[in-house]
């Protein structure tokens, strides 16, 4: 039998979800697709200074999943500060009732992808493995940085430098 016998495709059920007399869809699944991009989106975003902001992943895990699971309508505006969107959509309850509404598994199945990512990216990171691929990442970087120094020095002024460095020693030589 052919798979394309079986007659499988996703069915798309929106959901109607009241707030303050506006009526809200909301996906009742989302295809991996969207779900990975949510989690991974989510990650990127929370990743600074070497470690993932629990601040972060919270924040752009929620808005995420409103970006992904309704059919509102964000502008550019609306999401140049998300910080203050989070806060806007939480603050008045919104994002608690959202979260009412959407599916159960499929939220605690994201916040688990999102945990176990970022336990096994630390987990990575504390190896010999990461700081060698690190060291091998940045010598192409650092080999071109040392070949522009090498292109511009200057044996006079280095000669200036050595023998100013001489007389600031009482004339004696330099080690």
């Amino acid at each position: 039998m052919n798979y394309k016998d079986l007659g499988l495709s996703r069915a798309v059920i929106k959901k109607p979800f009241d707030w303050k007399g506006k009526k809200i869809f909301i996906n009742e699944y989302l295809p991996i697709d969207a779900k990975y991009d949510i989690v991974m989106i989510t990650l990127q975003k929370a990743f600074e200074n070497g470690i993932y902001n629990p601040i972060k992943l919270d924040v752009f895990f929620h808005l995420n999943l409103v970006y992904m699971y309704t059919d509102i309508e964000f502008s550019a505006e609306d999401r140049e500060d998300e910080f203050k969107l989070y806060d806007e959509m939480k603050s008045t309850g919104f994002m608690d009732e959202f979260l009412k509404h959407i599916n159960p598994d499929e939220y605690k199945e994201m916040q688990e992808d999102i945990d176990n990512i970022s336990e096994l990216r630390f987990a990575y990171d504390t190896t010999a493995v990461s700081v060698l691929r690190s060291f091998i990442d940045d010598l192409p970087a650092n080999a071109e940085a040392a070949a522009q120094i090498v292109e511009n020095f200057d044996p006079d002024k280095y000669q200036a430098v050595v023998d100013f460095a001489k007389a600031a020693n009482g004339g004696r030589d330099i080690k």
